[in-house]
């Protein structure tokens, strides 16, 4: 075999490999089917997205050290509250490596209707693609992400809103 010829050989190899490591980090993104996986909630009962099949689910992937997240929190329950559990579903999922710091913030957070729950061993956060926070997936009626958003500000939220609002037409993904 030509010199030529094993240089194109291992530049395909190191391409392929390439496009491998990407599409393995790159998770979940918008149209592709959402993991089912939800996490634990306190109790360790196992959450799903199949749960809440028919509602729009907003996925939240927050840790305590996360100032921004902790902001976003609050929002996130005004949400739940305003559009109801029937509609929507917000699942704030605790991606903090240290469990009694999870344990700490849901204590803060007892009166939020909201489900929390804690993805221990990052299974949940590497499926989706998580390797900065904050990290909003929006789901849509049929368990398909409609929007993944990663590393926003604040002066976004209002847009999220909206993209929350198009999903609850009932003509979206009925």
């Amino acid at each position: 075999m030509s010199r030529h010829a094993k240089r194109r050989i291992r530049l395909a190899a190191v391409l392929a490999l390439l496009v491998g490591a990407a599409s393995a980090q790159a998770g979940v993104v918008a149209g592709m089917r959402a993991p089912d996986g939800l996490g634990l909630d306190r109790d360790g009962k196992p959450h799903t997205l199949a749960e809440h099949r028919g509602k729009v689910v907003v996925l939240s992937f927050w840790a305590s050290w996360c100032g921004y997240c902790l902001k976003e929190l609050p929002v996130l329950e005004k949400i739940q509250r305003t559009l109801g559990k029937d509609r929507i579903e917000v699942v704030a999922i605790n991606v903090d490596k240290e469990r009694a710091k999870y344990v700490a913030m849901r204590r803060k957070l007892k009166d939020f209707q909201f489900t929390m729950t804690v993805d221990d061993d990052h299974a949940l956060a590497d499926a989706y693609g998580v390797d900065g926070l904050p990290h909003l997936v929006l789901v849509d009626k049929d368990g398909r992400a409609a929007y993944v958003h990663i590393g926003y500000a604040e002066r976004q939220l209002p847009f999220f809103v909206e993209e929350i609002n198009e999903l609850l037409d009932e003509k979206h993904g009925a």
